[in-house]
């Protein structure tokens, strides 16, 4: 079985800004700067003969590159945080076009709202001051603008240490 989800990768100018905002809150498990993208849709686990549906239907889509900006950040609940992706209906168009594809291989749709983020660390316990102070000094955080001209298909691989994502195949955007 394959865990898989469907994402953009970022370049790693990106990933180095957002691994320093990643310090200052105690109950974090920081997220490991390789491991930074952008879900488009979590797959889960499938076996190879579902995989290989999965790679021929994303072969299927054709999208055009767009620019995508990382702004703000947040909070899941006080159980994640995350940095924010400014509206974008090109990465909207994309999402949904990953969606429609997933759906006709047989998936069920994707019942959460669509919110796209980068992860930057997982939270145990209780907010705090701290947590509080974490949000309120990267507020103002933004990224310069990323070139989306592709995207990818991952494997996760759950570790004691925490998961290791590999490529299994990449889509270039028209």
């Amino acid at each position: 079985m394959l865990r898989l989800f469907v994402g953009i990768p970022l370049p790693p100018e990106i990933k180095l800004r957002l691994s320093l905002l990643c310090n200052g809150v105690p109950n974090a498990t920081w997220v490991d700067p390789g491991n930074y993208h952008v879900t488009l849709r979590f797959i889960g686990e499938v076996d190879e003969g579902t995989a290989s549906d999965i790679d021929a239907a994303l072969l299927q889509i054709r999208a055009r590159r767009f620019d995508m900006v990382l702004a703000g950040v947040g909070e899941f609940g006080q159980r994640m945080l995350w940095a924010g992706v400014e509206k974008a209906p090109a990465l909207v168009h994309l999402r949904d076009k990953v969606e429609s594809a997933m759906v006709r291989t047989g998936l069920p749709p994707e019942a959460r709202r669509y919110a796209p983020h980068v992860t930057l660390a997982r939270l145990k316990g209780k907010g705090d001051v701290k947590l509080q102070s974490f949000l309120a000094e990267h507020a103002l955080f933004r990224a310069e603008p990323i070139p989306v001209r592709q995207f990818s298909l991952i494997a996760s691989y759950l570790t004691k240490s925490g998961a290791i994502y590999e490529d299994q195949a990449d889509y270039p955007l028209s």
